[in-house]
């Protein structure tokens, strides 16, 4: 088996192997690459897509849309029911309308099951490529070695046309469901036709790079096709002249620009928002690029000016209480963190951010407070290892070791960290009472930590008995 790994990796036309390794990236949990958990972006993105998702008969309670901090312009679905927008993506649109037309395509992939059925089209492309090989070395062992690399190079193009043409009609499949989508929510398609112009332009230097003169090569229609047709879909519409609302709107350019203050290099930042800019978009930039560049007094005076325009604003007094608490100001940076919490109902990340401040006091009448609003952070949010963190550390000052353990164990769990959660899992087991939900809670953690680490050894020792590795980690790179 290692000599035909090797050889078929090593013959894989370069565009091919590219979407092969792409398709396996992304099958992948995106948890691999950075999220960003924003509760003024998530709440944002959950409100614009709300429609859609309805338009779309899936249910708001299971579809997520969800941030990663990645400067390509993609969005894409990667399993489940979940949405991932690259954080270029947001600082590229020029407006909400704009993203709304980018979930919908993706909702379209989720409705028809693309993800599932993506293995259809690799599979068939697979086996061309296989039998290729076959019938090639049976050529090239019977004396025709020019006629058996014919057909196997014959038999890779076949394959790479298969999987593009697969990949192709579900992008098209998706283009018109989220028209679809877009048109029962009575919102315009202008900002779908306008994103794919931006993609236009992109691709005009992709295909200049890759010598490309059609949109064979790619995996999407190309753009001018797509615009030429959706314009006639949605010109059509009764929604073509739709706007979106004005505090929408307003909201967007926020999340842009604090979005950019925080994954872009502060120098870039602060020429992109100037200080004659006295915008509220601009001040909420200009205090992450501060507060970047470890300039804490200049970005308090931005999230001063926040607070002053819209002194009950809780994600302004989110920011200030941040850039507090960063600065080393714990106790200072409490009442906005606490007034931010009450004013979004406990929003799980802003209370994890109240629960760091009260505990960076070192103040021991703050830990009860700490344990408080952490427990019901986790409560709404499970999902968060800082959070379980900083209740591990509250557990810990009080002595409860057991509890602490299994706080550290959830936080490992959901950082992929197997061994240790296994470990502090079996730790809190042994201290708490077996008919209580945490036993249980533990046990759970211990269970699905062995079965990852089972999985693992398995996977290891078929690499050393198969092969194949070396050949394709060279092409990989």
């Amino acid at each position: 088996m290692r000599n035909l790994l090797s050889f078929r990796f090593t013959l894989l036309p370069r565009a091919l192997l590219c979407l092969l390794l792409s398709f396996a990236l992304l099958t992948q949990p995106a948890r691999a690459q950075q999220i960003l958990r924003d509760a003024e972006t998530e709440a944002f993105l959950r409100e614009i897509s709300a429609p859609l998702i309805e338009a779309a008969s899936l249910s708001p309670n299971n579809v997520q849309v969800l941030l990663i901090n990645d400067r390509n312009i993609n969005a894409f679905v990667a399993g489940g029911q979940i949405v991932w927008i690259h954080s270029g993506l947001i600082t590229a649109a020029d407006n909400a309308n704009q993203v709304q037309g980018v979930i919908a395509h993706e909702l379209g992939h989720i409705e028809g099951g693309h993800i599932i059925r993506a293995g259809e089209g690799m599979k068939a492309a697979t086996g061309i490529t296989l039998l290729s090989l076959l019938l090639g070395a049976a050529a090239m062992a019977a004396g025709g070695a020019e006629a058996g690399m014919g057909i196997i190079s014959a038999g890779q193009q076949a394959a790479l046309g298969k999987y593009l043409a697969f990949s192709r009609t579900q992008e098209s499949s998706a283009d018109l469901a989220g028209a679809r989508y877009l048109s029962k929510a009575g919102i315009s398609g202008q900002g779908s036709i306008a994103f794919f112009k931006k993609l236009q332009n992109l691709e005009y230097r992709y295909r200049l790079r890759e010598e490309a003169d059609d949109g064979y090569a790619t995996t999407h229609p190309l753009s001018t096709d797509r615009i030429s047709y959706l314009t006639e879909v949605y010109q059509k519409d009764p929604a073509w002249n739709a706007k979106t609302s004005p505090e929408i709107e307003a909201r967007f350019q926020r999340i842009k620009a604090k979005l950019a203050g925080f994954v872009d290099d502060p120098a870039q930042t602060l020429r992109t928002y100037p200080e004659s800019d006295q915008s509220l978009p601009a001040h909420y930039a200009r205090a992450y690029a501060w507060h970047k560049s470890a300039y804490p007094d200049k970005a308090l005076a931005e999230t001063r000016a926040l607070t002053k325009a819209q002194p009950h604003d809780p994600y302004f007094l989110e920011l200030q209480g941040q850039v507090l608490l960063e600065s080393g100001r714990a106790a200072e940076a409490i009442p906005p963190l606490r007034e931010a919490v009450r004013l979004t109902n406990s929003q799980p990340l802003i209370a994890t951010l109240l629960g760091h401040a009260l505990i960076a006091t070192e103040n021991d009448t703050n830990y009860a407070e700490a344990e408080r609003v952490l427990r019901a952070a986790v409560a709404k949010d499970r999902e968060n290892p800082f959070a379980w963190y900083q209740l591990g550390v509250v557990y810990d000052h009080r002595g409860d070791n057991a509890r602490a353990a299994l706080a550290t164990a959830e936080r490992y769990a959901l950082e992929g960290n197997n061994p240790l959660a296994l470990r502090n899992a079996e730790t809190a087991m042994a201290g708490i009472d077996k008919a209580s939900p945490d036993f249980l809670r533990a046990q759970d953690i211990a269970m699905a930590a062995r079965g990852e680490m089972d999985n693992a050894r398995k996977g290891r020792k078929k690499d050393k008995g198969g092969g194949g590795d070396a050949p394709e980690g060279k092409n990989a790179s």
